[in-house]
């Protein structure tokens, strides 16, 4: 299949990430339909010009390509493959590009299934964060058939700065991201708990961002992290939640492969601690906030 301009998008996840590439593609000219279970997100797309229905089936309905942008494999299970999933009523030979953090024996499972309809699939997690969707500048880790990059180099292209061709079969896409989000996620604990370090001694965080981010401490999170503590900003742009699940993950893959991982799983304590104090829906920022309660500081937005 053949992307054209013609061609029908359906954007499955409207959160911060799906609605950026929703967005992307509506620039581009596409005519998009979305579907969110929440509905300030399916107003804001409306708002964007995107085509809204009342679940995936019906927003899938004719589409050549259906974009799964939810946050695990049961979500991407449940949207494609549910009483009201999306395969049902895609256009026959269409692709879903799966782009949510998974194990790579679900983004397999989920491919064959896929191959059995006769619809193609590409395992395509994301990264780049909500701004870098919304400007179509995010980066893909894909794996799929070479025909499939082929075919829809017109969507990759709307959405991402960076496609990454990694293999022909599911599964590898997916592998790279629980590598992107081990890092990530031990990259947001160090960036929290160097900040809150440095409260404690007394400093002027916001010096202190400034030294470090043109330092060799620094780190992509480091940089773009902190200015939410700064700001005292716990908006979520990305949940604690995420990364309980992501760094899960990279712990059951390191227990099937007999493989220790340490460092992500000291990371992954410190994110279920703060999920486990009421913050589990906040900005992943938000474990600067549990270690400041820990230790009796204060930082921006939390004063009393």
């Amino acid at each position: 299949m053949n992307v054209t301009p013609e061609s029908r998008i359906c954007v499955l996840g409207l959160g911060s990430m799906g609605l950026g590439m929703a967005g992307s593609l509506l620039g581009k000219g596409f005519s998009v339909a979305g579907f969110d279970p929440n509905p300030v997100a399916m107003e804001r797309f409306s708002e964007l010009g995107g085509q809204t229905a009342t679940d995936p089936a019906t927003a899938a309905r004719g589409a050549d390509v259906v974009i799964c942008v939810v946050v695990n494999a049961a979500q991407t299970e449940a949207a494609l493959f549910g009483p009201e999933g999306a395969v049902q009523s895609m256009a026959p030979g269409g692709t879903v590009i799966s782009c949510a953090t998974m194990a790579p024996d679900a983004a397999r499972e989920l491919g064959a299934r896929c191959g059995e309809m006769g619809f193609g699939y590409l395992d395509a997690p994301i990264s780049g964060g909500a701004a870098r969707a919304a400007s179509g500048e995010l980066t893909i880790m894909a794996s799929g058939a070479p025909e499939l990059f082929v075919g829809l180099r017109p969507v990759l292209d709307a959405i991402a700065a960076k496609v990454y061709e990694l293999g022909a079969e599911p599964g590898i896409g997916a592998a790279f991201k629980v590598v992107n989000q081990l890092l990530a996620g031990v990259h947001i604990a160090a960036a929290c708990e160097a900040i809150t370090f440095a409260k404690a001694m007394d400093l002027d965080i916001s010096k202190v961002y400034e030294v470090i981010s043109a330092s060799a401490g620094n780190s992509w999170m480091f940089e773009n992290r902190v200015p939410h503590i700064l700001e005292g900003d716990y908006t979520p742009r990305s949940a604690v939640n995420i990364f309980t699940k992501d760094l899960g993950i990279v712990a059951d893959i390191g227990r099937g492969l007999d493989f220790p991982t340490p460092i992500a799983a000291t990371a992954l304590q410190m994110f279920v601690m703060t999920a486990a104090s009421g913050m589990g829906r906040d900005d992943d920022a938000s474990v600067a906030r549990m270690i400041a309660r820990i230790a009796g500081l204060e930082l921006p937005g939390m004063e009393h």
